[in-house]
């Protein structure tokens, strides 16, 4: 069973969260699939499309099948209802842009992990004392890694990961690790506009290979 506290490992122990959006929902299964083979086992498809939730159930079909272990969490909720429609198309955690008590209550009651996203030192208390097990810095080329280094210490044993801008660059990944994340979150800087459309799948398993080996090696 995937709970709160497997997911939490299981996002962890990767330090890479991957996400995506397509509209064909083949194509985004056959990206799941790259992902996959290349090391991935956990990562976020993003409810960016009207195509998100039907595309989310094909998925999910497909993985009773295969990949097991997979982790599959659902991104951009912004409200309840696109939280109850996940929860109920089997996502095993939820990633938010904002902080809505709400849907964290949804999730928090359906036993799934919560990912709020914040940018103030005001949200991220909001999102700490209502039980986020991650919370996302987001945009996080806006904040930087100085940004968590300056407020960590308020928040005494809150996990952390930035989205937005982390690059598939040593420097850069070494700077928010040694700020203190547990993960980085990364979207079209591995799974791009130009993969997905020419289904360039070979690519994308070698960028996924060489950015699971830059997280090793930088955190």
């Amino acid at each position: 069973m995937k709970t709160k506290e497997s997911a939490i490992k299981a996002i962890t122990d990767q330090g890479l969260l991957p996400l995506f959006f397509y509209e064909d929902a083949e194509v985004s299964l056959q990206i799941i699939r790259t992902l996959y083979k290349a090391g991935v086992r956990v990562l976020e498809y993003t409810n960016r499309g009207k195509e998100a939730l039907e595309n989310f159930r094909y998925i999910m079909h497909a993985l009773e099948g295969e990949m097991h272990d997979l982790f599959l969490g659902i991104g951009t909720i912004k409200n309840t209802q696109e939280a109850r429609d996940f929860i109920h198309a089997g996502a095993h955690f939820i990633v938010a842009p904002v902080v809505d008590l709400e849907v964290a209550k949804i999730a928090h009651d359906s036993g799934l992990l919560w990912i709020p996203g914040c940018f103030t030192p005001t949200e991220v208390n909001l999102a700490h004392q209502n039980k986020a097990g991650i919370i996302k810095l987001f945009p996080a080329n806006m904040l930087g890694p100085e940004y968590l280094n300056s407020i960590r210490d308020l928040f005494a044993g809150q996990l952390f990961i930035p989205t937005g801008g982390v690059e598939i660059e040593e420097e850069n990944m070494k700077s928010w690790f040694k700020a203190g994340v547990c993960a980085v979150g990364m979207g079209s800087k591995l799974v791009s506009k130009d993969i997905m459309k020419n289904k360039d799948y070979d690519t994308l398993d070698a960028l996924t290979r060489k950015t699971l080996e830059m997280v090793k090696s930088t955190r």
